[in-house]
């Protein structure tokens, strides 16, 4: 908070909103860190959506009237604003009551925040408990605000709702997720006949999902012009010309491309570049055989860049020295994710590697998404966002993310690492350039598909999912499993996915203003300081404030 004994009204109307929202959002509190509401689970229904819609009201309309007398409340009101605001529109475009998706919807959300509980005390599992028998009311408000949105006839995509008909099936049959939960805490009837519960409530989801909510979806997955753009609003805290970066993104891929086949040629000379990428698939050499071992490596790598990047490039303080390489349960998305720690860092940061089933780990691609995972990617942002709460606001520190910074960041800094050395071996940089096209790819895809726009590579045939498919296989170089669950999650999230490269193009092009402004003066470590000193926000505002610099 800013200095002196009195706490500025922005900072108290921050306060006040999290606390409020916490008690309304307990999901997102568990995400955020935030403590006091794990027992609970949030309410999704359409009463719940308003309710939590009203505050964000009142909460801008305080903002306003509030005198600003510093740049700590300034930057501060204007985050929580342009970040509320746009929460209000989406409502009032009736998102909320179609919010399903692979990802990022209540269908995870419910069950995933038991991921971030804690389940060492007899005290703990109670709580695990309290909100393990809540989970059948969480269902029921989430199907309440889907029936509502039939009603209306705004609903979601048919495949997103199959998609996540089969994610309810999995962890309410072949891998019945609260049941193993409980079966860690042997002889718990209580929390036994919770699981149970909790059990049926995802299988009586998925039959809703798929007998009755999917026939009255929507056939088409493009969301158009006008909700994409609200959404790339949303995820990017920036007004895009999507056509322009739509554009951009093929001369980024291309760009990539090249210097891909130029590291290639390192590896295996005169080998085409999709028997370089077999080679390294296939490389014993750099590869890791069991879970077990790949997330001991994970792990090495955190602490030993942790190690090294401390007191050199960054300042790392000693709560953020600590982030947990974990697997993550099975039955959710394709993709690795962060964790934050905790308010009071009693719950470190974690990075979540779904294995998908595999057993054996070629690394080539590891290297640079560890770095974008853990440190110096999300667990340096956002945990120095979290250490800051002598400068920051508590919704800052607690909600202020925003995908476009946060992604963006993350994507920087891959790039950030090869620039320090630290991806020379050339199979590791492959890793990072093909990460990056598959970044490049996903804005090509996520705006073309969405936008209907006409493909450069298809004689200007207009993307459908069924053109997007063996694209992304071939110019993201990854696996076409792993592929194919993203082409999902670009149809059911739009505007998210695109917000890695367009956020990584906002940090690169401020760092080379913020140099061309100090000449040989420039400090990049003091850049970077300030830069994440600032905490969440938009893009825009982002933009902004790197001018100050």
């Amino acid at each position: 908070m800013p200095d002196g004994p009195e706490v500025s009204e922005v900072f108290a109307i921050a306060d006040r909103y999290v606390d409020e929202f916490a008690a309304l959002d307990p999901i997102a509190a568990t995400s955020a860190g935030v403590r006091g509401h794990d027992d609970r689970l949030t309410d999704y229904s359409p009463a719940g959506a308003d309710a939590r819609a009203g505050l964000a009201r009142r909460a801008i309309a305080a903002l306003a009237a509030a005198p600003k007398p510093t740049d700590a409340d300034r930057v501060a009101a204007g985050v929580m604003t342009e970040r509320l605001a746009v929460a209000v529109d989406q409502h009032d475009a009736g998102e909320r009551l179609r919010d399903l998706r692979v990802i990022g919807s209540p269908v995870q959300s419910i069950r995933q925040c038991f991921d971030l509980m804690s389940h060492e005390t007899p005290q703990d599992w109670e709580t695990v408990r309290a909100r393990m028998a809540r989970v059948p009311e969480a269902v029921e408000g989430f199907v309440a605000a889907l029936r509502e949105g039939m009603a209306r006839g705004v609903v979601a995509a048919r495949r997103q709702a199959l998609a996540c008909a089969q994610q309810c099936e999995a962890w309410s049959g072949p891998q019945p997720y609260f049941r193993e939960l409980a079966a860690r805490r042997p002889g718990d009837d209580a929390l036994a006949r919770a699981a149970e519960s909790a059990t049926e409530a995802y299988g009586r989801l998925a039959a809703f999902l798929r007998d009755e909510y999917a026939p009255a979806a929507d056939e088409r997955d493009p969301v158009g012009r006008d909700r994409y753009a609200l959404f790339a609003r949303a995820f990017n805290g920036i007004e895009l010309d999507l056509d322009e970066t739509y554009d951009w993104g093929w001369h980024e891929l291309d760009r990539i491309e090249a210097a891909m086949r130029s590291v290639a040629e390192r590896i295996l000379p005169g080998e085409p570049l999709p028997a370089v990428v077999e080679h390294l698939e296939a490389d014993p050499n750099r590869s890791i055989e069991g879970a077990d071992a790949f997330l001991a490596w994970n792990q090495q790598l955190i602490d030993d860049t942790i190690a090294a990047l401390d007191g050199t490039h960054f300042d790392i303080p000693p709560p953020l020295r600590r982030c947990e390489a974990m697997i993550a349960p099975p039955g959710g998305a394709a993709a690795m994710y962060y964790t934050p720690p905790s308010e009071d860092f009693g719950r470190p940061g974690r990075t979540w590697y779904p294995t998908l089933g595999r057993t054996r780990f070629p690394l080539w691609r590891e290297v640079s998404i560890c770095y974008h995972e853990a440190v110096p990617g999300h667990h340096l942002q956002v945990g120095q966002t979290k250490y800051l709460a002598d400068r920051l606001s508590r919704y800052q520190r607690a909600f202020g993310f925003v995908s476009g910074h946060g992604e963006g960041w993350a994507l920087y800094a891959e790039r950030l690492m090869a620039e320090l050395g630290y991806l020379d071996d050339p199979a590791w940089e492959m890793g990072m350039l093909a990460a990056q096209a598959m970044r490049a790819v996903r804005v090509i895809v996520d705006i073309g598909m969405h936008l209907e726009l006409p493909s450069r590579d298809h004689d200007g045939a207009r993307w459908t999912p069924q053109l997007a498919l063996p694209f992304v296989v071939e110019r993201s170089r990854f696996p076409e499993a792993f592929m194919r669950s993203e082409v999902d999650r670009y149809l059911g999230w739009p505007g998210q996915a695109i917000s890695y490269k367009v956020g990584e193009r906002v940090w690169l092009a401020c760092r080379d203003e913020a140099r061309a402004r100090h000449g040989a003066a420039f400090d990049l470590k003091a850049w970077h300081s300030y830069a994440l000193a600032l905490g969440g926000m938009g893009l825009g505002p982002l933009r902004d404030e790197l001018a100050r610099f």
